[in-house]
C-alpha cells in the first residue's frame, strides 16, 4: 500500500478516462498519465529509445528519432513475443517515473491514470483504491471510430486485447458510469472527490 493516499484510474479504450481525469484534477488531485510517460519516453530521443533500437534495430525510429508507432503496433501484433521484449525496456522506466512524479505531486491526493493497470498485475500492490471508467462496449466502439478514425474490426481487436469488461469491473473499488451524457459525471466525481477526501 502506497504511503500517500492514490487512486488507480483506469477503463477500457474510449471509455473516457483522460475526460474524467481531468474532473478530478479541476477537484485538487495530482494526475500523473502514464500514457504520457510512456510517449515521452519514446519520443523524439526519449529515455527509452536506446534501448528500443538496440533491441529491435534503427528503423524502429521515425525521421525525428521517435519510436515508429505504425511499425512497432504492427511488430506487436503479430509477434507476441515482441510485446513482451518491448514490455521489458518500457514498463519498469514508466514505472520508475510514476513514482518519481507521484512523490512530487502537489495535490491533495494523487491519480494514476493507467489503461492497462487491471492487465499489469502488480501496479494494484502501488494503489489505495482502483477506479473503474465504465461504458457499454457498443459505446466504446463508436467513440472510438469517431476519434481515431478506425474500423469497428480495429477498434474490436484493441479491445480483445484487453481485459473483458466484466474483469476490470471486479478488480475495481469504484466505478463511474460514461455511458451516457457527459453531465452526468459531474455528480459521480464529486461523490468519489468527497469520499477520497476522507481517506487523507
Amino acid at each position: 500500500m502506497p504511503a500517500r493516499f492514490t487512486v488507480g484510474l483506469t477503463g477500457g479504450i474510449g471509455s473516457g478516462k483522460s475526460l474524467v481525469a481531468n474532473m478530478f484534477a479541476e477537484r485538487g488531485a495530482s494526475i500523473i498519465d502514464t500514457d504520457q510517460i510512456a510517449h515521452s519516453l519514446t519520443g523524439p530521443h526519449g529515455a527509452a529509445m536506446p534501448d528500443i533500437l538496440a533491441e529491435f534495430g534503427q528503423h524502429m525510429a521515425d525521421s525525428r528519432g521517435a519510436m515508429d508507432r505504425a511499425r512497432m503496433r504492427e511488430l506487436v501484433f503479430r509477434e507476441p513475443a515482441a510485446k513482451r521484449r518491448l514490455e521489458a525496456i518500457l514498463h519498469p522506466m514508466i514505472r520508475d517515473a510514476t513514482l518519481a512524479a507521484a512523490a512530487e505531486a502537489s495535490g491533495s491526493y494523487v491519480m494514476l491514470a493507467i489503461p492497462l493497470l487491471v492487465e499489469s498485475g502488480n501496479w494494484k500492490q502501488r494503489v489505495s483504491r482502483v477506479l473503474v471508467i465504465d461504458c457499454p462496449e457498443e459505446v466504446q466502439v463508436a467513440r472510438v471510430m469517431a476519434r481515431n478514425g478506425l474500423t469497428e474490426e480495429q477498434v474490436r481487436a484493441i479491445m480483445a486485447a484487453q481485459v473483458p469488461r466484466a474483469v476490470r469491473l471486479a478488480a475495481a473499488d469504484d466505478v463511474i458510469d460514461n455511458g451516457g451524457a457527459i453531465a452526468a459525471l459531474a455528480p459521480q466525481v464529486d461523490r468519489l472527490h468527497d469520499l477520497y477526501q476522507q481517506y487523507l
